[in-house]
């Protein structure tokens, strides 16, 4: 085959052939380094001619001179093009919409004046997709497409940290965004994602996905950088740094990092690490969260998690053997993974989910076995590696058991590194990449043909619909309906969104989820609707968390109620930090009402309820199972009447009052919501468990006119 001309797009602005500028600000992230470097290695490929990768012309006194060259050569084949669109200066990509169409004409223009039309387009992110459709369809090429970031993932992200829909739309503009990426898949000849978890769980959610036309193709790292030790690391800084927490340095290093994030599950690993001591015997823990100067000065969040993992050092007494350094630099942490492969250490992400696992990748091309969370990326990197373990990271003995297995054996250990060093070759590296990548759009262009014409698509932008289910009582008890009710949910995830409302908390929820086989929800409230957290990643909406914080007293709460006959406190993995639980004999304890007064005469204004006749929780007065899902409905746009809420017990109760469609299904806890009956719109199914909830689908046209039936009509 003739060698290819690929075109390559990114609109941003800031890039460059060389010392990229990382980090510079919310544009100038991975993606800038992905485009230049699989630019430059495909360019090195015998079979391509020539890559060119186009973005936007910045002329700014701001910004680097560098950013205004019209031709910048990154290689003999391959070299930065920039095209004039809008204004000269620098903007961010959010303010480029109303410059794209000018972008193309002009990107044409200059396509047509050079004698040879790509064979191909290739465009990264949403507004290149749509740039590299106008051009894919005008010259009559195959377009190739990478997300990167996902609108309607990335919307997600930005209702749970707080910014109004209205305001989302206007700094964002986040539906021609989202339209841009529907018309892009529908176009594309093929997607290029970074995992299989990325395909199904981000990409699934657009009307135009086609898992047919997408290929994990994973990106590479820099093996330059990332590289097994060479003697020099324990002479760094960071190596005293590190050493001046423990008694014993020489141990192999378990070595964990990350951002102090609930989601990076930190706490398990200080579990697993202080309840075995074989392996606190054999290595020390080294745990890199983030930086700080003082953890008061950081969010609630980070708080939290960093405030824990002191609490639990001290628990297990873990002093001298576990090692969290306040702070780091970027350019240090080669040099950490280096001093725990020279320790004959493991490098350990126990997140509850890695959508990829870059950190992952580095350790391994530094010559680290590893173990990982069985949750998203990590499957394929340890499947193309053969480098480590994968464990349920919600089980602290698995988690030890594989770092045990992972440090015990010297000749199990060296198996490892050198198959890691190995994978990442082949695997992970940029020309590993341009590889795989020139394998994959071959048979495009030797098929021909322009771009795919997009298929209709439903007429919402966003879901206009939502189903919410309690956990224990209405999907856990009969797996036959419960894997009906999966298949339905699933075939209707483009129009509703799916919750589960429970009052387990996250890490309850999510054991008792993978043990049933039950897939992450878009949202997850738990804890009695004191915790919101969204898919993929279990984002937290700290909005909700700021809202509910609203007059929260926990230690008064405690010292009222901690006294009183018939009340004993639950154990601490029962506890929330929004949420205060005892175990209640109703046979001596006070009635709900003097519990309530006893509450009110403290100032103590908070709410109170029971289920099962036996768990007393006290949440704040913001707080409950129906408040969490009014405020997703209010932040995401659904009306009441269009969500179904499925319940069982009493603590269910206020989130099926007023105007939401409701369910309750047939269980031994129904005399709880017996009062319910009188209440025209809540619909009592003759069946049990997730076949009642199929029931009330049926009965309110759910997935259809979504209505409440006309009374006597057929």
């Amino acid at each position: 085959m003739t060698p290819i001309y690929i075109l390559m797009l990114s609109v941003h602005g800031l890039i460059r052939g060389h010392d990229l500028e990382l980090g510079r600000d919310a544009d100038t992230g991975g993606q800038t380094l992905y485009v230049a470097e699989v630019s430059r290695n495909l360019a090195e490929l015998p079979g391509v001619a020539q890559v060119d990768l186009m973005t936007r012309r910045v002329v700014d006194s701001l910004v680097s001179p560098d950013y205004a060259e019209p031709i910048e050569a990154m290689g003999p084949k391959a070299r930065i093009v920039r095209i004039d669109a809008g204004p000269e200066g620098y903007i961010r990509k959010e303010e480029l919409w109303d410059h794209l169409d000018s972008f193309a004409d002009n990107a044409l223009a200059f396509l047509r004046s050079g004698g040879r039309v790509p064979d191909l387009i290739h465009s990264h992110y949403a507004d290149a997709g749509y740039v590299g459709t106008r051009l894919a369809h005008l010259l009559g090429v195959p377009l190739v497409h990478t997300g990167h970031s996902l609108g309607r993932v990335k919307r997600r992200r930005l209702i749970a940290s707080g910014i109004k829909r209205d305001v989302i739309e206007a700094r964002y503009h986040m539906a021609r965004r989202v339209e841009a990426e529907e018309l892009t898949l529908g176009s594309a000849s093929l997607v290029i994602a970074s995992t299989a978890n990325e395909i199904e769980e981000q990409y699934g959610l657009y009307d135009h996905y086609q898992p047919e036309q997408m290929r994990v193709i994973p990106p590479g790292t820099d093996l330059k950088r990332f590289m097994p030790p060479d003697g020099g690391e324990q002479h760094a800084p960071i190596a005293a740094e590190v050493a001046r927490f423990l008694t014993d340095p020489a141990k192999p290093m378990i070595l964990a990092l990350s951002r102090p994030d609930e989601r990076k599950n930190i706490a398990t690993l200080v579990r697993a690490f202080g309840e075995s001591p074989a392996l606190q015997d054999l290595a020390n823990l080294v745990v890199v969260a983030g930086n700080r100067d003082d953890i008061r000065d950081l969010d609630s969040g980070a708080q939290t998690v960093l405030g824990d993992l002191l609490l639990d050092i001290d628990r297990y007494d873990l002093y001298g053997r576990v090692a969290y350094p306040k702070h780091h630099r970027r350019e240090e942490v080669p040099l950490l993974y280096r001093l725990a492969t020279a320790s004959g250490g493991v490098f350990v992400n126990p997140a509850l989910t890695e959508p990829f696992g870059l950190t992952l990748i580095e350790a391994a091309a530094s010559g680290l076995p590893i173990v990982a969370t069985s949750d998203g990326g990590p499957q394929d990197i340890i499947a193309n590696c053969h480098n480590g373990y994968l464990i349920d990271p919600l089980n602290a003995e698995d988690m030890a058991a594989a770092l045990l297995k992972a440090l015990k054996d010297k000749g199990i250990w060296t198996s490892l590194a050198q198959a890691g060093l190995q994978g990442v070759q082949r695997h992970y590296s940029w020309l590993a990449h341009a590889e795989c990548y020139l394998a994959a759009v071959t048979p495009l262009l030797e098929q021909g043909g322009p771009a795919l014409k997009p298929p209709a698509r439903r007429p919402m932008l966003y879901h206009d619909r939502a189903i919410f289910t309690d956990l224990d009582q209405n999907l856990l008890g009969d797996p036959t309906s419960l894997a009906d009710f999966v298949r339905v949910v699933r075939a209707h995830r483009k129009c509703a969104t799916f919750g589960i409302v429970t009052g387990r908390s996250l890490e309850s929820a999510l054991k008792v989820m993978r043990r049933y086989g039950i897939p992450m929800p878009d949202v997850l409230i738990t804890s009695l609707g004191t915790d919101i957290h969204f898919a993929p990643e279990y984002t937290a909406d700290t909005a909700w968390t700021r809202h509910i914080d609203h007059l929260w007293t926990p230690t008064v709460v405690r010292t009222i109620l901690d006294e009183l006959p018939g009340l004993a406190r639950q154990p601490k993995k029962d506890q929330g930090r929004y949420k205060v639980s005892y175990y209640i004999d109703p046979r001596v304890a006070p009635s709900l009402e003097e519990i309530n007064r006893l509450l009110h005469q403290g100032d103590q204004t908070v709410n109170v309820t029971l289920s099962f006749g036996q768990f007393l929780d006290v949440l704040p007065v913001r707080a409950s199972k129906g408040f969490a899902v009014r405020w997703f409905a209010d932040q995401w746009g659904i009306p009441l009447e269009h969500i179904l809420v499925a319940g069982g017990s009493g603590s269910d109760e206020d989130m099926m009052r007023g105007n939401t469609l409701a369910v309750v299904v047939a269980n031994r806890h129904n005399d709880e919501l017996r009062a319910l009956a009188e209440v025209e719109r809540i619909y009592f199914a003759q069946a049990g468990y997730a076949r009642g909830i199929l029931e009330a689908i049926d009965y309110y046209d759910f997935y259809s006119a979504c209505r409440v039936p006309q009374l006597g009509a057929d």
